[in-house]
């Protein structure tokens, strides 16, 4: 049991197994008052909003959060059961980092500005262009920390980005027993010294880790969410360091770092020195009406039908998941020849999809927002159709775009903007591109 809630800060119904009599842990209550203010101790909310009345025994006007339910019901009540963290693992065989591959020069200066923040227990943002090698800058450091005896976390908003990252990180540190940690994990809770997680399984622990990484901290809904935010500040140490990854910050955080209250790592390059694919913004007319009308001859048929003529695999990102399913059923018709799927959050086989796409099985893949950011394929293109549609913001754009000449031996490839107008994160997503590129050439890191 001890190891079980180690750094952890556990509802009763979340123990796996009776407290011994002379447990030493911490007992307190769902929610803690501060100036007059009750406030979730699992994710910080103190609005009137997130609460709702609940019948209860306990004899108090009882109410639980809304805001963190989904990781089950804790009410004003409600008991947390809390063991402080003691890194109590057992020495790990040498060599701890067993990845053997090579850094280019921004990335072992990033690697180096990395391991210095950990040392230091300081606050680093990582800005790095989609395609940067941001996984493999981090090992050094987390070296360092793991043959120290500290305790390192990973973490991202997106299933689908911790479940690529995992296979990575045990591959470069074959002897460090790791855990991955999500919604739907069929693998029971275990103490580990490395663990990938969620952000919002973040939410179960309390001053647990002496490094905390959070990827793709721009990503919904960690972005948005102060309850995520306040978890995350919550599972690391006080004395802990804090990483930020992201290829596209937002603005207080870009604000923060002119100011110099942020210290930060900006890597305008990718690793094989290349050029990131910069956007053409196409005008498709009315592209919605293209697809429910079944116009043969709009802009996106000609596109597609021009890609798959000269042998191109490309990835189709579409607004909705019906707008997406109407035009997958009339490609059906017009492209019979060809072999391709779509895939969204609703879609239970987007796993095996997603794989079949990597193993070459479809010529192109229809998906929404879904695919923008976590996943690498070898060699493709990219068409955002409707670029200018709200739920293609600046960062999901430029996301999206990243999914473009990632591979060394494929560094190039084509990214179209279709649109039905340009708006401003359309244009600011293109102006950014650009602007890492320029970065990158001043700095002398592209080789085209």
């Amino acid at each position: 049991m001890n190891n079980f809630l180690m750094g952890r800060e556990l509802l009763q119904n979340e123990l796996d197994e009776v407290l011994p009599e002379k447990w030493e842990g911490m007992i307190s209550t769902g929610f803690i008052e501060i100036d007059k203010q009750a406030i979730c101790r699992r994710c910080g909310s103190k609005r009137l909003q997130d609460r709702q009345l609940n019948p209860c025994n306990c004899g108090e006007n009882c109410f639980y959060c809304i805001r963190c339910l989904q990781m089950g019901k804790i009410k004003k009540c409600s008991l947390l059961y809390y063991l402080p963290e003691k890194n109590q693992f057992f020495p790990i065989k040498e060599p701890i980092l067993t990845w053997q591959g090579q850094l280019s020069i921004q990335q072992a200066f990033a690697s180096k500005e990395i391991e210095s923040t950990i040392k230091a227990s300081q606050t680093r943002l990582i800005w790095a262009v989609a395609g940067a090698g941001k996984t493999e800058m981090l090992f050094k450091g987390i070296e360092w920390a793991i043959r120290g005896g500290r305790r390192v976390c990973i973490a991202s908003p997106r299933t689908d980005v911790c479940l690529e990252l995992a296979p990575r990180l045990k591959s470069a540190f074959q002897n460090v027993e790791q855990l991955t940690l999500y919604g739907d994990m069929e693998e029971s809770y275990r103490y580990t010294q490395l663990v990938i997680a969620t952000t919002h399984q973040l939410m179960r622990f309390r001053e647990a880790f002496d490094v905390l990484i959070i990827d793709e901290i721009d990503a919904f809904p960690f972005d948005t969410d102060k309850g995520l935010q306040f978890a995350a500040q919550k599972a690391k140490k006080s004395t802990g360091t804090i990483i930020y990854l992201s290829a596209t910050p937002n603005k207080q955080m870009r604000r923060d770092i002119e100011q110099k209250k942020l210290s930060a790592s900006i890597l305008p390059a990718r690793y094989h020195g290349y050029a990131l694919p910069e956007p053409k913004a196409i005008w498709a007319g009315d592209w919605r009406k293209a697809i429910v009308k079944r116009q043969k001859k709009a802009v996106i048929y000609k596109e597609i039908e021009r890609l798959l003529q000269t042998h191109r695999r490309f990835l189709l990102f579409v607004p909705n998941i019906e707008l997406m399913l109407e035009l997958s059923n009339y490609l059906e018709m017009i492209f019979p020849q060809y072999l391709f799927t779509s895939v969204s959050s609703e879609d239970e086989n987007r796993k095996e999809k997603v794989q079949n796409m990597r193993d070459g099985v479809y010529q192109f893949i229809l998906t929404t927002t879904i695919l923008e950011r976590g996943v690498t394929f070898q060699d493709i293109d990219v068409i955002v159709l409707g670029a200018e549609d709200q739920t293609f913001t600046e960062a999901a754009l430029i996301q999206i775009a990243g999914r473009a000449g990632r591979h060394r031996d494929f560094p190039t490839g084509e990214v179209l903007f279709l649109h039905y107008g340009q708006t401003k994160a359309l244009k600011n997503a293109i102006g950014q591109i650009k602007k890492m590129n320029r970065l990158a050439r001043k700095r002398g890191l592209l080789i085209n």
